[in-house]
């Protein structure tokens, strides 16, 4: 038996279809959690007032000017914290404070 397709019929499989196409594209991936490099738990008193006056900040405001091209910072793990030479404690590669200092041209 052959049932006649109505147009109605073609416009709600054709939605269904897209809501499919729309719901599909978006399983099983999972936006990256930005880093966070703000535990300064185990950082002595002195450490952490440094942190303070150099005005260590976990994203940078100023465009150019991040942790991961500044010649004080110490790469850490793939999508992990870093560290400094001068702010003690973890550094986010995307972070700046008033230490920064770029590095050389390569």
């Amino acid at each position: 038996m052959h049932s006649k397709l109505t147009r109605r019929r073609l416009l709600r499989r054709v939605a269904a279809l897209g809501v499919l196409g729309v719901a599909g594209t978006g399983c099983g991936k999972e936006k990256p959690k930005p880093l966070v490099c703000t535990d300064t738990m185990g950082l002595s008193p002195t450490d952490l007032q440094v942190r303070t006056a150099l005005a260590y900040a976990d994203m940078s405001v100023t465009p150019g000017k991040m942790c991961s091209n500044c010649q004080q910072y110490l790469e850490g793990p793939p999508n992990a914290c870093g560290s400094c030479k001068i702010v003690k404690g973890p550094i986010n590669p995307a972070g700046n404070c008033k230490s920064y200092i770029a590095k050389p041209a390569s």
